[in-house]
């Protein structure tokens, strides 16, 4: 499905987080400008990207984790949002009234919304004082002693999968968007 140019917001799932998984974000910046999204830019180190598209999100996913892989051999998943999706994410903010430290409330961005069983699992879990909420394609964590040691964290990502990104990143891509 072609659209007219958009803001697109890409997200790469798993970039820079172990030593095989390394992915300099100047190598990545010039696939993209190759690709001819000239105007691509990222924020930290991480994989994510700014960008503007004219194809749909599920065409520039594929797209972009096609060229990762076939041109640098990252393989990877790549999850796309526009611009209006992210800020729908931002303005829903589900977590708001708990999650007062932003480097600790995390946002995971799926294809797909999770399954009920998915759902029913976590909710089941003993989490203590973590929290989440799903709404969508989205699924909103809060991890109050910290993403690292969080069994919530780990339940998420072995269960439902997807990239997560946290609040800090998530308003910082909104704001790079809009420029």
């Amino acid at each position: 499905m072609n659209v007219a140019a958009t803001r697109m917001i890409a997200l790469l799932r798993g970039v820079n987080l172990g030593p095989s998984r390394r992915l300099a974000m100047t190598d990545l910046r010039a696939l993209l400008g190759e690709l001819g999204y000239d105007d691509a830019r990222t924020l930290l180190q991480s994989g994510n990207v700014v960008l503007t598209a004219s194809s749909g999100g599920a065409a520039l996913e594929r797209r972009l984790e096609d060229e990762l892989a076939s041109r640098l051999g990252l393989d990877t998943e790549v999850f796309v949002r526009t611009r209006a999706e992210l800020a729908k994410v931002v303005a829903r903010n589900p977590l708001a009234n708990v999650a007062d430290n932003p480097s600790r409330y995390q946002v995971t961005f799926l294809r797909r919304a999770p399954t009920k069983a998915s759902l029913r699992e976590l909710e089941s879990a003993e989490l203590g004082d973590e929290a989440f909420v799903a709404a969508g394609r989205e699924v909103y964590t809060w991890h109050p002693d910290g993403i690292h040691a969080s069994p919530l964290a780990k339940l998420v990502g072995r269960r439902i999968g997807g990239t997560a990104r946290n609040w800090n990143t998530v308003t910082k891509l909104l704001a790079l968007a809009g420029d």
